[in-house]
This record gives structure tokens, C-alpha cells and sequence, in this order.
């Protein structure tokens, strides 16, 4: 008895490269939204971790009576924050907050391609 194989066992070259070609543009497309999609969802972390630190101010200013001038003391405004610790940037976890005074929002250290900081107004 003999055996029927078909000639075309596999793919050509060209479809190789067809697809292959097909899948750097498609990845072409998609990495730069990927990267914008992750930095501002860290700049939109960032700056609900300020506005945490900015809430835990104001309590601790009623709890402590302080002044708008007063200098807010980081680890009784911690108290106050979820954790009982001062929030980390997620764009970069070396950076750090200041907290400043009662009278100035929080700022975020991170010097990147965006900025991390308030709206006027705590929100």
C-alpha cells in the first residue's frame, strides 16, 4: 500500500516571517501604552498617598491643636494614616514625602517626567 503525504508539511519562510512581522508591530503599538498606562497609575498613587498624608495633617491639627503655621510632626501625622506609616511613592521607593507645615501641602520628591503634587485646594 502506498502512502499519500502531502508536499506542504509545514510553513513557508515568507508565512514565518509574515507573522513575525505581525507581532513586532503589534508589540510596537502596545509597549508605549503600556509604559504611559503605569506611570500615571504611580502618579495617581502618588498623589492619593499626598492626599492621605494631607488628611492625616488636618486631623492631627485638631487633635493637637496646632496652628496654621506649625510645623507637622511626621510620626504623630502618621498616626493618623493607614499603616501608622509615612506612604512611599510607587514611581520610586527611595523617594520620600514632606510633610511641611500645616498651612502647605504635602509635596512628593520624585523628579521624573511628571509631577507628583496636589491640586490647589488638597484635591
Amino acid at each position: 500500500m502506498k502512502n499519500r503525504t502531502s508536499g506542504n508539511r509545514g510553513f513557508t519562510l515568507v508565512e514565518i516571517m509574515i507573522v513575525v512581522a505581525i507581532i513586532g508591530l503589534l508589540a510596537a503599538i502596545a509597549i508605549p501604552n503600556f509604559v504611559r498606562a503605569r506611570t500615571t497609575s504611580q502618579k495617581n498613587a502618588c498623589i492619593n498617598n499626598l492626599r492621605q498624608i494631607d488628611s492625616g495633617k488636618q486631623q492631627a491639627a485638631l487633635a493637637q491643636r496646632w496652628g496654621d503655621t506649625a510645623q507637622a510632626i511626621t510620626t504623630i501625622v502618621d498616626s493618623y494614616i493607614k499603616g501608622n506609616t509615612t506612604p512611599q511613592c510607587p514611581a520610586s521607593l527611595g523617594q520620600s514625602y514632606t510633610y511641611g507645615t500645616m498651612d502647605v501641602s504635602p509635596s512628593c520628591n520624585y523628579t521624573g517626567s511628571t509631577t507628583h503634587q496636589l491640586a490647589a485646594g488638597g484635591g
